[in-house]
C-alpha cells in the first residue's frame, strides 16, 4: 500500500464515528465509504461500491447482534459498548472491502476481496494502530497539554472547572479544525456525498415509500441518527465526567481520560438512546448541533451515489428476508 493511500485510509478511518448512523434497536443504519455506501440490517450487513469501470461490487453477509451472543451486552453502559464496537468493527471491514474495490481498475470484486484477504489484512492492523494513536495524541493529549499550558499564564484555570472546560474547548475545536482542514480533499467531498446518500436512503425506506433513486433524492441529507450527533454528545459527557475527577497532575488526567473512554462511550450511548426514545425537547437540543454540523461531513449526492446507497440497502435487506428477519421500523 503507497503512503498517500495509507494517509487516506487513516482520515477515512477516523470519520469512522461521524460517518456511521443507526443504533441497535432500528431496523436500518449505514456508514459511507470509499466511493461507496455500507447498510446494515438487525442480522446482516452490506457494502455497495462503485467501481472506476462503473460496475457496483457487493459485499454481503450475516451479522449477529452483540446482546445476543453474550447477554452481559443487554445492560446499560455495556450495551453501547458492544452496539458502538460492533459498528465500529463492521465499518472498519466495510472501509478495508471498499478500498480495495475503488483501486481495482478490473472492476472485479472477487479479486477485491482476494486482496483483501492476501495484503489487506496487515495493512490495515498497522492503519488501525496508527489512527488509534492519532486519536489519542490529537483529542486526548494535545487538548490536555494545551490547557496545562494556558494554565501556567492564566492562573484563573487552576480552577478545576475552568480548567476542564478550556481542555474541552480546544478538543472540539480541533475536532472542528480537522473537519474542515479535510473537507477540501476531493476524496473526502466524495465520501460526503456518499454520506448523504445513505441518509437520504435510510430516510427514503423509514418512509415508509417504495425505495428508489426518485423517492429517496427529495429526502433531506441530514440525518438525525447521524454519528455526528453522537460524537458531540461524547465531548459534553467527557467535560461532565472529568469534572469528577479530582486529579490535578497531567500524567493522572491523561491516563484518567485513556481509562475512561470505554465509561464516556457508554454514557453517551445512554443518553442519546434515552432522549429519542422520549423524543421532545431534549431530543431536539441533542441534535440540534449535530445537524448543523452534518453540513461539513455531508453533501448533496448524484443519481449514482444514490443508486449505490440503495443497492447496499436492498442487498441487505435480500439477506435479512432469507434469514427470516421481520422487515419492519422498530
Amino acid at each position: 500500500m503507497k503512503i498517500r493511500d495509507f494517509l487516506k485510509l487513516a482520515v477515512y478511518t477516523q470519520l469512522l464515528p461521524a460517518l456511521e448512523s443507526g443504533q441497535e434497536e432500528l431496523l436500518v443504519g449505514g456508514q459511507a465509504v470509499v466511493e461507496g455506501v455500507m447498510m446494515r440490517a438487525p442480522h446482516s450487513f452490506s457494502v455497495a461500491v462503485r467501481q472506476p469501470s462503473g460496475q457496483i461490487a457487493v459485499h454481503r453477509e450475516p451479522v449477529r447482534r452483540p446482546s445476543e451472543r453474550y447477554p452481559i451486552l443487554r445492560f446499560p453502559i455495556l450495551r453501547g459498548l458492544g452496539t458502538l464496537g460492533q459498528s465500529m468493527w463492521l465499518g472498519v471491514r466495510a472501509l478495508r472491502y471498499s478500498a480495495l474495490c475503488a483501486l481495482d481498475q478490473e472492476g472485479n470484486a472477487k479479486s477485491a476481496e482476494q486482496k483483501s484477504a492476501e495484503t489487506g489484512g496487515w495493512a490495515m492492523t498497522l492503519n488501525l494502530a496508527f489512527s488509534a494513536l492519532f486519536f489519542l495524541a490529537f483529542y486526548k493529549f494535545l487538548p490536555l497539554f494545551l490547557a496545562t499550558v494556558m494554565e501556567r499564564h492564566f492562573p484563573s484555570l487552576e480552577n478545576h472547572f475552568l480548567f476542564n472546560l478550556t481542555d474541552g474547548v480546544i478538543r472540539l475545536a480541533l475536532f472542528l479544525a480537522f473537519l474542515g482542514a479535510i473537507s477540501s480533499w476531493k476524496e473526502i467531498r466524495r465520501v460526503y456525498e456518499y454520506h448523504g446518500a445513505e441518509h437520504k436512503t435510510v430516510f427514503n425506506f423509514e418512509s415508509g415509500d417504495t425505495v428508489n433513486i426518485e423517492n429517496a433524492r427529495r429526502f433531506s441529507r441530514l440525518h438525525p441518527r447521524c454519528g455526528t450527533s453522537f460524537l458531540l454528545v461524547v465531548m459534553v459527557v467527557s467535560l461532565l465526567l472529568f469534572l469528577l475527577i479530582p486529579f490535578h497532575s497531567f500524567w493522572l488526567r491523561l491516563v484518567s481520560r485513556i481509562v475512561l473512554l470505554p465509561v464516556i462511550t457508554g454514557v453517551s450511548y445512554e443518553v442519546i438512546r434515552f432522549s429519542a426514545k422520549r423524543g421532545g425537547w431534549l431530543w431536539t437540543q441533542l441534535i440540534r448541533p449535530g445537524l448543523l454540523l452534518q453540513r461539513i461531513t455531508t453533501a448533496v449526492p448524484s443519481d449514482d451515489q444514490l443508486e449505490t446507497a440503495v443497492r447496499a440497502l436492498e442487498e441487505a435487506m435480500t439477506l435479512e428476508r432469507a434469514q427470516g428477519g421481520e422487515l419492519v421500523i422498530a
